[in-house]
């Protein structure tokens, strides 16, 4: 199965109790298609007395399944819980993420959208010629270097 594929058929469960695991959450979800596996993250701290991040992955065989299985249990109740269930996003590469450890600019796919190149500087008449012709805006203010009122 392509990525594409497999991501359509994931599903996304959040608001999972503590008592939750995989089997129980395979046999809530077992009734809507033949699941692929399951995922059930947990914390990343390894001081954390919790089973697991409150949420899920489910991975069905078809994406027809995981529709089905958004389409029943979303907003159900799940161990005394109301748990969202929806279609599962790709993950962020870690270049795109917030925490990651270098800056925006830097990245491959800013500079792609971002950088201008030369030849539109010429065409918008800001290539090297207009660089050098530009006007100072500091131009004019040499006698403003000292604070207060002028002397008479």
């Amino acid at each position: 199965m392509t990525d594409a594929a497999r991501i359509k058929a994931t599903i996304y469960v959040a608001g999972l109790e503590n008592a939750v695991n995989d089997k129980i959450l395979a046999d809530a979800f077992v009734p809507f298609g033949e699941i692929v596996e399951i995922t059930i993250p947990k914390p990343e701290l390894p001081s954390s007395t919790e089973p697991h991040r409150g949420f899920g992955y489910v991975e069905f065989d078809s994406p027809a399944d995981a529709k089905e299985a958004i389409d029943n249990m979303d907003q159900s109740e799940l161990f005394g819980r109301v748990i969202k269930v929806a279609q599962a996003k790709p993950q962020k590469a870690a270049s795109e993420s917030l925490g990651s450890k270098m800056a925006v600019w830097e990245s491959q796919d800013y500079l792609a959208k971002h950088a201008v190149r030369e030849e539109d500087r010429i065409g918008a008449g800001e290539g090297k010629q207009g660089a050098e012709a530009a006007v100072d805006p500091m131009q004019g203010l040499e006698g403003l270097d000292i604070a207060g009122p002028k002397p008479a």
